[in-house]
C-alpha cells in the first residue's frame, strides 16, 4: 500500500473513531446529567455526517454546560479565537506531511486516551481532518491534469515529426522549394518534369533580339540546330539535395542553380549574329559625359549613346539566353552596346568640373597700351581632362601665349616711326632700346597665379623697360640724330633743349654710325677712346683722349667732343667721318653731358 493510500485510510479511520468517541462521550454526559435518551431509530440516527454534526452540537452544549458550571465564557472564546488563528497560520502542506508522520508513528494505545481529550480540541482536530481531505483531493486532480498535458504535447510532437519526415520523403523524388533549372522554377517537380519541359522548349524555341529604336531580329532553334543534350545532371542535382533540410528551402533560393547544357551549331550561331541589324549598322562610338565650358563656368555635358555593339558581351548574352530558353533579349538593358564610360551622374565628371572652375577664378590684368586680361575666357582654353577625368593645366600653352604676348609688346629692334623737329617723319628700326618681357619668368609667375586663383593687376616681368607703351616708346625726352642732315637734337619733355651739327661715322669700311633706337649706357669725363687692336703692332689702331664721353652701344659708339674736327655738319662725314661715333663741338658736348642721364633714349636714323 502506498503512503498516500495509507494516509487516506488513516484519515477515514480517524474520522470514524472521532465520531464514535464523540457519541460515547455524549451519552456518558447525558447519563451523568440524568438526560439519557431512548435509543434512536435508523432514521433518527441519520448518516455519519449527521452524527458528526450532532457530535459537534453536543460538544458545544457540553462547552456551554461547562460554562454554567463555573467556567468563564471569555476563556472559551479566547480559546476558539486562538484555535482559528492557529488554523490560519498553519501551512496546509506542512500539516499534511506532519499528520502523515504522526499517523505512521502513532501508538494504538493512544486511542484509549483519545476520549480523555477535551471536546473543543477534538472539534478542531476534526476540522483539520476535513481540510486535509480536501487538500488530498486537489492534489490528485492536479496530478491527473499534469499527466494529461504531457500526453497531449507528446501526441502533437509525434504528429509534427511524422509530417516533417513525410515531406522529407517526398523530396527524395522531387526538387526542393525555390530550385531553379535554366532560370525556371521547378519547385516540387520530378526529374521527368524537367526533361519534359526542356525537350518542349527546344522544339519551338526562338530568341527575339530587341535593338535600338525598337528594331528586332529573331534567332530560332532551327537556325542553329538547337537540341537538348541529355545527361545525368538533373538526376545528380536531385541526389545532391539535403532532403532532411527541406524546410530551409522555403526561406531561401537553392544555393546553386542547375544549368542544363544544350547543343547547337556554334558556327551557325556566329554567322547568324553577324546578320543582326545592330551589328551590320554603322558602329558609332559613344561619348562620355564630360566637363564643358558654357562661357562662364565648366558644367557637365551629358553622355551620348552610340550604336557600336560590344560583340563580346553581345555574343555571351545570346548564348546565355539560349541556354536558359529565355525568349527576348533587350540589347540596351543587357549592356550589349558599348556604353559611355562616364554618365552625368558620375562623380568623377563633377569633380573635374569643380577643379577646372577653381582655375577659372583667377584673373590677371597687364596694363599695356590697353589692358590685357588673362581671365576665364583664356584660362578655360588651357584646361583639359584625360580618360580618367584627371584635370590637366596646359603649361606649354601658357608659354606659347606668353611668347605671343612678348612679340606684341616687346619693342626692342622693332620698326618705329619718328617725327623730327623739322616735321619730317621717318621710320627707324634696330637698336637695343625698348620693352622686352622676361617670358620664362613671367610664364611661371602667371601659372602660379592661375593655380592660386589670384586676382591682380600688375606689370609683367621685364628684361628691360622703356619710357612708354605708346608707339614711340622712348617717350618725350630723348636724343635724335639725323645722319643725312648731320644734325642732332636733345628733346626734353617734348621740346628742343639742345641742338647741334655733328660729324657721324665714315660711311665705309664699317665705320658708319649704326641706326636704331638705343640708350645712353653711362657718362664719363676725361676718357681715352681706343680703336680695335692692330694685329701687326698689337696696339689699338688709335687712342684719342676726350673730355666728355657718352656711349650708347657696347661696341664703342657714342657722343663725345671732337676738337680735331675743324667743322661740323654738311657732307664732311663722307670724307672725314668718325670711326662710328657722333662728333660734337666741345661746348655742345659739355652741355649735353650735363643735361642727360644714364638711360636716355637715343634715336639714330638716316
Amino acid at each position: 500500500m502506498s503512503e498516500k493510500d495509507r494516509y487516506d485510510a488513516d484519515i477515514h479511520q480517524e474520522n470514524t473513531d472521532e465520531t464514535d468517541s464523540g457519541l460515547t462521550e455524549d451519552m456518558t454526559a447525558r447519563e451523568d446529567t440524568g438526560q439519557a435518551e431512548a435509543p434512536q431509530t435508523a432514521e433518527e440516527a441519520g448518516s455519519p455526517e449527521q452524527k458528526m454534526d450532532s457530535s459537534d452540537e453536543k460538544v458545544e452544549e457540553d462547552t456551554g454546560t461547562d460554562q454554567e458550571d463555573g467556567h468563564p465564557e471569555e476563556s472559551t472564546q479566547e480559546d476558539s479565537e486562538k484555535d482559528s488563528e492557529d488554523d490560519l497560520e498553519e501551512d496546509p502542506e506542512e500539516d499534511l506531511e506532519e499528520d502523515l508522520e504522526e499517523d505512521d508513528s502513532s501508538d494504538p494505545d493512544d486511542e484509549e486516551t483519545e476520549s480523555k481529550i477535551p471536546a473543543a480540541k477534538r472539534s478542531r482536530r476534526k476540522r483539520r481532518g476535513r481540510r486535509r481531505s480536501r487538500m488530498i483531493k486537489q492534489k490528485r486532480k492536479s496530478e491527473k491534469k499534469g499527466k494529461k498535458g504531457w500526453i497531449i504535447a507528446g501526441s502533437i510532437t509525434g504528429a509534427v515529426l511524422l509530417m516533417y519526415l513525410g515531406a522529407a520523403a517526398f523530396f527524395y523524388s522531387h526538387f526542393l522549394i525555390n530550385t531553379t533549372i535554366n532560370g525556371k522554377d521547378f519547385s516540387g517537380k520530378t526529374v521527368e518534369d524537367v526533361k519534359e519541359y526542356l525537350i518542349g522548349q527546344v522544339a519551338g524555341y526562338q530568341l527575339t533580339l530587341v535593338e535600338q529604336n525598337n528594331v528586332t531580329d529573331v534567332i530560332t532553334g532551327a537556325d542553329i540546330s538547337l537540341v537538348y543534350k541529355e545527361n545525368s545532371d538533373i538526376e545528380d542535382a536531385l541526389r545532391g539535395q539535403n532532403q532532411l533540410l527541406w524546410i530551409v528551402s522555403l526561406f531561401s533560393r537553392s544555393s546553386t542553380d542547375i544549368t542544363i547544357e544544350v547543343e547547337y551549331d556554334e558556327a551557325a550561331l556566329e554567322k547568324k549574329i553577324q546578320t543582326v541589324q545592330a551589328v551590320t549598322a554603322e558602329q558609332k562610338e559613344p561619348v562620355s559625359a564630360r566637363p564643358e565650358y558654357d562661357g562662364n563656368v565648366f558644367v557637365v555635358a551629358p553622355e551620348e549613346y552610340g550604336t557600336a555593339v560590344d560583340m563580346e558581351t553581345f555574343t555571351a548574352k545570346i548564348k546565355e539566353y539560349i541556354t536558359e530558353f529565355r525568349p527576348q533579349l533587350d540589347m540596351m538593358d543587357e549592356g550589349c552596346y558599348i556604353l559611355p564610360k562616364y554618365t552625368s551622374e558620375s562623380p568623377e565628371v563633377q569633380e573635374a568640373c569643380d577643379t577646372m572652375n577653381q582655375y577659372l577664378s583667377a584673373s590677371i590684368t597687364y596694363p599695356m597700351t590697353e589692358d590685357v586680361v588673362v581671365d576665364k575666357e583664356l584660362i578655360s582654353s588651357w584646361l583639359s581632362y584625360d580618360e580618367e577625368m584627371k584635370v590637366t593645366f596646359d603649361e606649354t600653352a601658357v608659354r606659347e601665349w606668353m611668347r605671343g604676348f612678348g612679340s606684341t609688346y616687346d619693342t626692342v629692334g622693332t620698326t618705329r616711326s619718328i617725327t623730327s623737329p623739322t616735321g619730317e617723319t621717318t621710320e627707324v628700326s634696330g637698336g637695343t632700346y625698348g620693352w622686352s618681357v622676361d617670358e620664362d619668368t613671367e610664364t611661371q609667375k602667371l601659372i602660379d597665379s592661375i593655380k592660386n586663383g589670384e586676382v591682380a593687376e600688375r606689370e609683367p616681368v621685364y628684361n628691360q623697360t622703356a619710357a612708354s607703351h605708346s608707339e614711340q616708346d622712348w617717350g618725350t625726352t630723348y636724343i635724335e640724330v639725323h645722319i643725312s642732315e648731320q644734325h642732332m637734337w636733345y628733346i626734353g619733355d617734348g621740346a628742343v633743349a639742345l641742338e647741334s651739327d655733328v660729324v657721324t661715322g665714315l660711311p665705309k669700311d664699317d665705320r658708319d654710325t649704326p641706326t636704331g633706337v638705343y640708350s645712353i649706357l653711362y657718362k664719363e669725363k676725361d676718357s681715352t677712346l681706343k680703336g680695335e687692336t692692330d694685329p701687326d703692332t698689337g696696339k689699338p689702331s688709335y687712342e684719342t683722349p676726350v673730355d666728355f664721353w657718352m656711349p650708347f652701344t657696347w661696341q664703342g659708339h657714342g657722343f663725345h667732343d671732337a676738337t680735331w674736327q675743324p667743322s661740323f655738319g654738311g657732307s664732311r662725314y663722307q670724307t672725314n667721318g668718325s670711326h662710328g661715333c657722333v662728333n660734337m663741338p666741345h661746348d655742345k658736348a659739355s652741355q649735353l653731358f650735363d643735361m642727360i642721364e644714364d638711360g636716355t633714349p637715343v634715336i639714330v636714323h638716316d
